[in-house]
C-alpha cells in the first residue's frame, strides 16, 4: 500500500511540475504542460484507476498550493479528469463467456473495451476541453469573438511593432481558425498521452492486457451521422454553429486517425513498408494540411470497407519449397 501511495504521489507531483513549467516561459514549457497528463495515464494504466485518481488530486493540491486555486481548478478539469478516465477506459475489460469448459489452468478470456470508442471518447473530451476554453473568454459568440479579437490585436502589434486594430483582416482570420486549432490540438495531445502512456507501460512489463492491433481501429457506424450533422450546423451563426465547428474537427481527426490505420493496413505487403510508412508521417508532420487525404481515406473505409476487402482478398504467402 506504502507503494500504491508513493507512485501516486510521483505521478502527481510529476504532472503538476510539468504543467507549473510555464510559468517560466520558456519554450520547452509548451511541450511539457502539453505531456502533463502523461504520468496520470501511465499511473491509471499500470497501477489502476485508483492510483491515476489519487495522483490527480496530489497535482491540483500541489497546483493550489504553488500557484492559484483556480488554476488548479483548471488543472483538475482539464488534465486529471481525462488522464484518468482514459486510463480506466483503456483497461476496461470483461470476461468472455466461451462453451467449453474452463480449465484451471487456462487463463479467462477478456474482451476489452474497444479501440473506436475510446477514441470517441478523445473526441467528446476534446469538445468539452475546446468548448470550454471557449466560455472562459465570453458568455456569448459576440463576446468571445470580441475577447479573441482584442487578445490576437495586442499580440500582432508586440509582433510587428506596429499598431494593429482589431478590424485587420489578420485577426479575422485568427478568430476564425482558433476554435478549429484548439480543437485538433487538444484531440492529438489526448491521444498522444495516451498511447505514450500504454507504450511506457508495455515496454516496463505493467500493461496488464496484450497490446492492442491499431490498425484495426474503427469508429462506430453512427459516427458518420454525427459528422454529417455537426457538418450542417456549423454553417450556423452564433455560439450554435461555433460549437458544431469544434465537434465536426474532432470527429475528422477521429477519422484522419482511423486513416492512419487504414494505412498501415493496406501497406502490409509493401517492399520496404517502413521507409513508406515513415516518409507518410513525415509528410503529415511537416504538412498538417495532408490531413485532409488521410481523413478522406478514413471516411472512404468507413463507407466502403477498404480495410475488410483488402484483409478478404489479401492472398496467403506461398508455402516454402522443398
Amino acid at each position: 500500500m506504502m507503494v500504491f501511495g508513493l507512485i501516486a504521489l510521483i505521478a502527481g507531483a510529476a504532472s503538476a511540475l510539468m504543467f507549473a513549467s510555464m510559468a517560466s516561459g520558456a519554450l520547452i514549457s509548451l511541450v511539457l504542460v502539453y505531456l502533463a497528463p502523461l504520468p496520470l495515464m501511465l499511473a491509471a494504466i499500470a497501477w489502476g484507476p485508483l492510483c491515476g485518481a489519487l495522483g490527480g488530486l496530489v497535482a491540483t493540491l500541489v497546483i493550489a498550493g504553488a500557484l492559484s486555486p483556480p488554476l488548479a481548478l483548471g488543472y483538475g478539469f482539464a488534465f486529471a479528469l481525462p488522464a484518468w478516465w482514459l486510463g480506466h477506459l483503456a483497461m476496461l475489460g470483461r470476461p468472455v463467456a466461451s462453451g467449453i469448459a474452463a480449465s484451471d489452468a487456462a487463463p479467462p478470456q477478456v474482451e476489452w473495451y474497444p479501440l473506436g470508442r475510446i477514441l470517441l471518447w478523445i473526441a467528446a473530451l476534446a469538445t468539452l476541453l475546446t468548448a470550454g476554453s471557449l466560455y472562459s473568454l465570453g458568455s456569448d459568440a459576440s463576446a468571445i469573438s470580441d475577447a479573441m479579437r482584442r487578445g490576437f490585436a495586442k499580440i500582432l502589434s508586440l509582433v510587428s511593432e506596429t499598431t494593429v486594430t482589431e478590424s485587420d483582416p489578420r485577426v479575422g482570420l485568427m478568430v476564425a481558425v482558433i476554435p478549429v486549432l484548439v480543437a485538433a490540438s487538444q484531440m492529438a495531445t489526448l491521444t498522444l498521452n495516451l498511447w505514450l502512456a500504454a507504450k511506457v507501460a508495455a515496454v516496463s512489463g505493467r500493461l496488464h492486457r496484450p497490446w492492442p492491433d491499431l490498425s484495426s481501429t474503427s469508429l462506430p457506424p453512427m459516427t458518420l451521422v454525427a459528422l454529417c450533422v455537426a457538418l450542417a450546423f456549423s454553417f450556423f451563426s452564433g455560439m450554435t454553429g461555433i460549437l458544431a465547428v469544434v465537434v465536426t474537427t474532432v470527429l475528422m481527426m477521429a477519422y484522419a486517425l482511423v486513416g492512419f490505420a487504414v494505412l498501415h493496413t493496406v501497406t502490409r505487403d509493401l517492399a520496404n513498408r517502413g521507409i513508406w510508412l515513415a516518409t507518410a508521417y513525415a509528410i503529415v508532420f511537416m504538412f498538417s494540411v495532408s490531413l485532409i487525404l488521410l481523413t478522406a481515406l478514413g471516411l472512404a473505409d468507413a463507407v466502403f470497407g477498404f480495410r475488410e476487402r483488402y484483409l478478404r482478398n489479401r492472398q496467403p504467402p506461398p508455402l516454402p519449397t522443398t
